[in-house]
């Protein structure tokens, strides 16, 4: 399934009941706004996004310092992270929700241990929810695939109340 089409049918319920989105991503690079703004009239429901790859962005982007990462015990690439990101991101923005996806797309793993093909997945909003993915894939560019369209149906299953 393509990213356009998953966000074509989000795009479409936001407009049907007057909710926003905004994002927050890392792994995937992008590609979860860029499909949310492929949309014609993406402008109705999506606020703005952000990539945060790196502890600067984070800080830079989300206001969240290494302090007060370690303060609260989370560690990047874990749903607790992915859930205070879509939460961060959600109200820095005023939007009705927030969406995120951070994660490790390969070759190799990430310094936490977890390996390539490891994405979680944060929607916070009226509903909240995270998962995480494992591709099974050490390949870079299908994983950002993977992860973003993956980012995507989870947030269209909120949306549906699936």
């Amino acid at each position: 399934m393509e990213l356009e089409d998953i966000a074509r049918r989000i795009g479409a319920l936001l407009v049907e009941r007057g909710e926003t989105v905004a994002v927050s991503e890392s792994s995937a690079g992008g590609l979860i706004s860029a499909a949310l703004l492929s949309v014609p009239g993406a402008s109705a429901y999506y606020l703005g996004g952000a990539v945060v790859y790196t502890p600067k962005a984070r800080q830079a982007l989300l206001g969240i310092s290494t302090k007060d990462m370690v303060a609260s015990g989370i560690r990047s690439a874990s749903e607790p992270w992915a859930a205070l990101m879509a939460r961060t991101i959600r109200d820095s923005h005023g939007a009705t929700w927030g969406l995120s996806e951070t994660g490790a797309t390969g070759p190799t793993g990430n310094r936490y241990g977890d390996p390539a093909g490891h994405a979680c997945l944060g929607v916070e909003g009226p509903v909240s929810r995270t998962i995480t993915l494992h591709t099974g894939s050490s390949e870079r560019e299908p994983n950002m695939r993977a992860f973003a369209a993956a980012a995507l149906g989870l947030f269209e299953d909120v949306l549906e109340g699936r």
